[in-house]
């Protein structure tokens, strides 16, 4: 019969050695210092504390020892595994500070800031330079009128007496309508001009006729600082008995000073149009320098380079033809009519310098001119 085996020294255990021990603490600390985020740090002590780890397996080699080396075995695995389990903690409660630091510094509020991060809006100044143009006219008594953007070519051409033959019906300025076969020869384009609203005015309207006709055209230019394919016009037409250029020449002059203040007036060129006659030019009195520029080398103005007038747009009394063309007897009401383009009109009251800043959106152009009362 055996006795006890008092011979027997767990030391000589691989797993329980001292060695093996103070080897599997060194590895977990190392790990435990290099984990840079609560992350590498748990992935660290399931290979460390778990139940895999190095010191997990070590403790089960307890069992199989004799009871007389079962206490000291114990106490040196204990105390391996308290010491792992500190480092683990201190670790854990390292990284989770500078986790809460870190979310602190990335969503703290900083109440010294602006309250109010939304920037206020601003309507287009195109726009409100046509709702100025309705106020002007109907605080006179007009009407303001509204027509297709795409037209017949009747309306927009043949009935401002503008022929067939004219340059401005080619395709250098016209955007002609594809009919169903793909052909040009629809009949329809995009309007030039919002003269044909005139038109459809006079042929459903008995005079007298008082009405201002904003809105958009469209014209085969390429976009640059002072051109654009699309672009905003605003046209006058008076229909009555009596009435003369002189009734013309005031209403321009009213208009100016509603526009860009008082003292502006304007003065008449003689030119050529097809759908009226006579037609003139209006020029502005330049509202910077109110002609005090001109033969003035002290006083010299880059809004009117110094020639004391801007060209305004075009004008005239309504071409006997036109009143024929659309019913009305020029031989009893007579009329006239002007126009001008809204984008210019607006470069002038702003002081834009660039069509293009109108059409390419940039807030910082609308809330400049687009905060007018």
């Amino acid at each position: 019969m055996s006795g006890a085996n008092d011979s027997y020294d767990p030391k000589q255990v691989a797993a329980l050695s001292p060695a093996a021990l103070a080897t599997g603490i060194a590895a977990a600390l190392q790990a435990f210092a290099e984990a840079r985020d609560l992350d590498q740090l748990r992935a660290a002590q399931n290979a460390h504390v778990g139940d895999r780890s190095p010191l997990a397996l070590a403790n089960r080699e307890i069992g199989a020892l004799p009871p007389a080396a079962k206490s000291d075995a114990g106490k040196r695995v204990n105390a391996a595994r308290t010491e792992v389990r500190q480092a683990y903690a201190a670790r854990l409660a390292e990284l989770e500070a500078e986790r809460d630091a870190q979310v602190l510094a990335e969503e703290s509020v900083d109440v010294t800031l602006p309250w109010d991060r939304q920037l206020p809006g601003a309507r287009h100044p195109l726009t409100l330079t046509q709702e100025l143009v309705g106020d002007v006219f109907t605080a006179m008594g007009w009407e303001v009128a509204e027509g297709p953007e795409v037209e017949a070519e009747w309306f927009n051409f043949d009935a401002l007496n503008i022929g067939v033959d004219h340059p401005t019906r080619t395709l250098m300025d016209t955007f002609f309508v594809a009919g169903p076969d793909g052909s040009a020869d629809s009949g329809l384009v995009l309007r030039t001009h919002t003269s044909p609203v005139q038109a459809r005015v006079m042929l459903t309207q008995a005079p007298p006729i008082y009405i201002v006709c904003p809105g958009k055209v469209f014209r085969t230019d390429e976009l640059d600082a002072t051109h654009s394919p699309v672009f905003h016009q605003l046209e006058g037409l008076v229909i009555d008995k009596g009435i003369t250029m002189a009734h013309l020449k005031g209403t321009l002059d009213h208009m100016a000073q509603a526009f860009f203040g008082p003292g502006i007036v304007t003065r008449l060129r003689p030119s050529y149009f097809p759908f009226t006659e006579p037609s003139a030019e209006p020029d502005l009195l330049c509202f910077v320098c109110r002609g005090e520029s001109v033969g003035n080398p002290n006083r010299p103005c880059r809004t009117c380079d110094s020639e004391g007038w801007i060209e305004w747009g075009g004008c005239g009394m309504v071409n006997p033809r036109v009143l024929r063309a659309c019913g009305i007897d020029p031989d009893v009401y007579s009329g006239f009519a002007f126009g001008m383009g809204i984008e210019r009109t607006m470069m002038f009251r702003n002081n834009a310098a660039d069509m293009r800043d109108i059409v390419e959106g940039d807030l910082r152009f609308t809330r400049a001119f687009g905060m007018e009362a």
